[in-house]
């Protein structure tokens, strides 16, 4: 059978390549072909145990002075929702839903500690899930910020409208809002809790409007917490600005105000509150926080505990990584250990 063979010249090749070039192409560079200059680390044993040296010694005092400033920190935590139902009472629900009972209670702080001014009040609420989506999105921040889109209430239902017109502000944030109260008295003297600027600045000068103010709100058959004074902005109305930043897990504290008094150890401080807020109808807790403050903020042990457990275990990989380079050390570089070069198993 016959074979056929085209030939074709080194000329003729040129001249079928250069008519598949474009000739805008740019001439190769360094950067289209990769070729920049690149850093390439070798982790060579000496490295890797001096990197996990450094970090330990970076993490640990880190972690240790973490843990200090938080053991630094002195608070009294006082849960007062079960202790403010007399105990006559079997049906904690309908207590609180009761209007016509006085909710008052007394209660009774020891200072344990000298805690130094500004002491921050918080109250605390467990098992309260603020981050469930249809809560979060149950608000209008345009009708928060603007009087003129006080009609906003896409979001709002079932707290949108009452009798035809918009419930300002709209929403189940704003309907809930925490409306326990506490009046503290130390040594027969009222201890002032200061109240101002409770809230972020950013929220009350860019969420909040100076002109927009509370209509309708909590007058419906259904009342969920506290009310609002209607001749009052909605940016100096603190207490819902911080209500209104939820929060992400299901315990949280929110600020309450600030005492600017130095309270000393075995200071007796008695609470008059009003056990308005109803947490018994899914299971929560309220606590009342009376806590001083350190550079590094509120206390919190994970963090330096977390600095402290990587700082430690990155001791221990560099000690481990130490006494495997000293019993077996091994030569960079070797073929030897390349599976290829290895002698098969079992032979």
């Amino acid at each position: 059978m016959p074979t056929f063979r085209t030939h074709f010249s080194y000329e003729a090749l040129l001249e079928l390549r250069s008519s598949y070039t474009c000739s805008s192409v740019k001439t190769d560079s360094k950067f289209t072909q990769q070729e920049l200059p690149a850093c390439k680390p070798i982790l060579t044993p000496k490295w890797v145990i001096s990197v996990f040296v450094l970090v330990g010694v970076i993490f640990v005092p880190i972690g240790v002075a973490s843990l200090r400033a938080s053991q630094q920190v002195v608070e009294i935590v006082d849960r007062y929702d079960d202790a403010c139902v007399p105990a006559n009472v079997t049906d904690k629900l309908a207590y609180i839903q009761d209007k016509s009972i006085q909710k008052s209670c007394t209660r009774t702080l020891t200072v344990t500690k000298d805690m130094n001014q500004p002491i921050f009040v918080y109250y605390q609420l467990d098992n309260f899930y603020q981050n469930h989506r249809r809560y979060v999105k149950s608000r209008s921040d345009d009708q928060l910020r603007d009087k003129s889109k006080a009609a906003v209430t896409t979001n709002c239902d079932p707290e949108a409208t009452l009798n035809g017109k918009p419930i300002v502000p709209c929403g189940l944030i704003a309907w809930s809002l925490f409306n326990d109260t506490y009046n503290l008295i130390l040594n027969n003297d009222n201890l002032t809790v200061d109240k101002k600027d409770i809230s972020w600045k950013s929220d009350r000068e860019h969420k909040f409007g100076s002109d927009v103010f509370p209509q309708n709100f909590q007058q419906g058959p259904l009342i969920g917490g506290k009310t609002l004074n209607p001749n009052v902005s909605l940016s100096e109305q603190e207490d819902l600005i911080v209500w209104m930043r939820t929060a992400a897990l299901p315990t949280f504290r929110k600020l309450y105000g600030r005492i600017h008094v130095d309270l000393k150890v075995n200071d007796t401080i008695t609470v008059h509150l009003e056990n308005n807020y109803n947490t018994y109808s899914f299971g929560g807790k309220k606590k009342l926080v009376l806590s001083t403050t350190t550079w590094l903020g509120g206390k919190n042990d994970f963090l330096g505990l977390a600095y402290l457990t990587v700082g430690g275990l990155c001791f221990f990989l560099a000690f481990a990584f130490t006494l495997l380079y000293l019993i077996k050390p091994r030569k960079s570089g070797d073929n030897n250990y390349l599976s290829w070069n290895r002698p098969p198993v079992g032979r």
